[in-house]
């Protein structure tokens, strides 16, 4: 069979993972995180948070981007998250 006809197994919330890609003293980043704390604590999935400043492959990917939210590392949203987006990436 095609795997385009194939069906992926739908994944629960409590098996994904959200990883947040900011820096310190970005306020962006901060209200990143205050809505990925929130959805996921919400929807039980994990969430994990990295330091552009250490990590100098995410620097040269994601500088211009931060803050950065990937979900089960696919880039998700950049900037600024919406929190209903991110619930439905979740829960979808």
């Amino acid at each position: 069979m095609s795997p385009i006809f194939r069906r992926t197994e739908k994944k629960r919330p409590e098996d994904r993972v959200v990883t947040l890609i900011g820096k310190p003293g970005c306020h962006l980043c901060d209200t990143a995180q205050e809505v990925i704390e929130k959805v996921c604590a919400e929807t039980g999935a994990a969430w994990e948070k990295k330091d552009i400043t250490q990590d100098e492959e995410l620097h040269r990917k994601y500088w211009e981007q931060i803050p950065v939210v990937l979900v089960d590392g696919a880039q998700h949203d950049f900037w600024r998250v919406n929190e209903d987006r991110l619930r439905r990436a979740l829960t979808a």
